[in-house]
């Protein structure tokens, strides 16, 4: 076999070698003819003429993410900056399409997003901004399905990121924040203060009514202790005043003898001369006779001022009664 011969047969080879071809998974392959689109060639073996047809290019099927940074203004004049990340994916049946009317797909898009942004942002306060960041990016979507399907692309989803204003402003925003934050927790303060003071005034009102209710309840028994002990002192013939008085007396010697049990008591009891006690029981024998003058007096006025009513004549009688000649 001559070298010639070997040597056709290697190119030979060669050339058949490379009439076939892979396309990957989810991907597609445009073979053209002569510079002229032949046809689309997707995943698997594939066979074309050699030298005639060639591989033009190769679109990928995937959904692909494109990332835009877009710097706006809001109404209130605030600068932002602003991330979408767009989700794309070429249809399958349109690669055509996709591969020779649109030579860089991803200025295409971003062209739009901005457009789409710029138009809706201004409109919008800075607050709204981050409320209404949804909206803004259903607008953004709708406006590429409109205009990026004519390509054969599909605009799978559209998402705002991230809303970042100027440095200053953040500044400001939390500041404000900080502030309402301080003034809440001021009110619940004021708040928790308010009820603890009632809470007090409440307590020392319920200790003050009981306390009260105490020495109500002491000096009713001790006023009872009093009659009972009136009563016992009349049965063996002492009289009223003869039994207060000697009660008082006695309970004047009780509270001295309490006073001095007491090493460490600094109290002094005024009069407290040998004769306070009879001085005590004279007043109070006076105080008795004037009291008692005093109510004989006013029982005998009102029975001046009482007079005797006079007799009505009974109705239907009037008539009968007539004066004697």
């Amino acid at each position: 076999m001559s070298i010639p011969f070997i040597i056709i047969f290697v190119i030979a080879f060669f050339i058949f070698l490379s009439s076939f071809f892979t396309v990957k998974q989810q991907s597609s392959v445009i073979i053209e003819r002569f510079g002229k689109f032949q046809s689309v060639r997707n995943s698997g073996l594939q066979l074309k003429i050699p030298v005639v047809d060639r591989i033009a290019g190769r679109v990928n099927l995937k959904i692909q993410q494109l990332d835009v940074i877009i710097e706006t203004k809001t109404k209130d004049n605030v600068f932002i900056k602003m991330k979408v990340s767009v989700q794309f994916k070429v249809i399958q049946e349109s690669v055509y399409e996709a591969f020779y009317k649109l030579e860089y797909p991803h200025d295409q898009i971003t062209s739009y997003v901005f457009d789409v942004v710029r138009a809706e942002v201004p409109k919008l306060k800075l607050d709204d901004v981050f409320e209404r960041k949804d909206d803004i990016a259903v607008a953004v979507k709708r406006e590429l399905n409109e205009a990026m399907s004519t390509y054969g692309y599909d605009i799978i989803n559209t998402l705002v990121t991230d809303i970042d204003p100027d440095i200053q402003v953040k500044n400001a925003m939390n500041r404000i924040n900080a502030a309402d934050r301080e003034k809440t927790a001021a009110e619940f303060e004021a708040e928790s203060s308010r009820i603890r003071i009632v809470a007090k005034a409440k307590a020392e009102a319920e200790s003050k009514r009981l306390q009260g209710q105490g020495i109500a309840d002491q000096r009713r028994e001790i006023a009872r202790g009093l009659v009972e002990s009136v009563e016992v002192l009349n049965n063996v013939g002492i009289n009223s005043q003869e039994a207060s008085a000697l009660i008082v007396v006695t309970q004047h010697y009780d509270t001295l003898q309490a006073i001095g049990a007491d090493a460490n008591s600094n109290l002094i009891l005024l009069p407290n001369s040998p004769q306070a006690g009879s001085d005590m029981l004279n007043n109070m024998v006076a105080s008795f006779s004037a009291s008692n003058q005093v109510g004989e007096m006013m029982k005998k006025n009102n029975k001046k001022v009482e007079k005797p009513k006079p007799i009505q004549p009974q109705s239907g009688y009037e008539d009968d009664i007539t004066p004697e000649n």
